[in-house]
């Protein structure tokens, strides 16, 4: 998984290209936990996310948790498969998930 950032202003944009799974899950939840600070608005784009497991989700769960507190998230461009895994868990009601 690699992952890529741009900031602009108060607003941050996250890449992630790969899987999100058990094994690099902590790798983004790590860089989230160092980048949020003064974020108002997040960006997940997911176009290059080939799968996610619970353990990915679970990371996003924290960052929709801690941008309620302070902003807003946004989840963008999620491809067939993880949008199945988010339909399939219920992630669709929780999350903020629209089309570029």
């Amino acid at each position: 998984m690699t992952i890529m950032r741009t900031l602009k202003e108060d607003e941050l944009t996250v890449k992630i290209f790969g899987r999100l799974e058990t094994v690099t899950a902590p790798k983004l939840e790590e860089g989230l936990k160092d980048s949020l600070q003064g974020v108002k608005t997040l960006i997940m784009d997911l176009e290059d996310l080939e799968y996610i497991s619970s353990a990915g989700l679970r990371v996003l769960f924290s960052a929709q948790k801690t941008m309620n507190k302070q902003g807003r998230m946004i989840v963008r461009n999620v491809n067939e498969d993880v949008m199945e895994v988010f339909e399939v868990t219920g992630s669709v009601d929780v999350l903020t998930i629209e089309k570029a």
